[in-house]
């Protein structure tokens, strides 16, 4: 059997080991973490694919919510994950740090992908008026509008590149 003394020494050192991986994880880091990019023209090139694919998959799920074919609750869980996909390219946008040069196109391009989350968090409106029965003519309205703005400030983007 384990002595009493044994048995404190053994929970103290536990105590202090997860007191020290408690404070390393809760104590915040100085250097804020940066995203280092080389090839700013292939890494731009890149987000857009991403945002492509996100893009071409959100509208053919919203399609299928319009059509009956997805229900709400499955086309919300969709546009969660989504939208937090477009954030996270938002905030890489935001770390990457880009030279002079490239940060016009960067910036309309981070616009863009906010006008896209914007465009998600709409059609999840529609989804949610569905789901009550509700009149989504304006809010459909408003997703076309969103999209365009999007669309144009990729060209932005696309014709402010070095």
């Amino acid at each position: 059997m384990a002595s009493k003394k044994g048995i404190a020494v053994t929970v103290i050192i536990l105590a202090t080991i997860t007191a020290v991986s408690f404070l390393f994880w809760v104590i915040p880091q100085e250097n804020p973490s940066t995203l280092i990019v080389s090839d700013y023209e292939n890494y731009l090139d890149g987000v857009k694919k991403i945002h492509q694919v996100l893009h071409e998959s959100i509208d053919t799920e919203f399609q299928d919510l319009l059509d009956g074919k997805t229900t709400p609750e499955d086309y919300n869980s969709v546009a969660d994950i989504t939208s937090s996909q477009v954030t996270g390219q938002i905030t890489e946008f935001i770390t990457s740090k880009p030279p002079e040069k490239w940060q016009e196109s960067y910036i309309s391009y981070m616009e863009a992908l906010k006008k896209f989350n914007e465009y998600i968090i709409e059609t999840k409106v529609v989804a949610n008026m569905l789901k009550e029965g509700q009149n989504s003519i304006d809010t459909i309205q408003k997703i076309e509008s969103l999209k365009l703005e999007s669309q144009e400030l990729i060209k932005k983007s696309d014709n402010s590149r070095p």
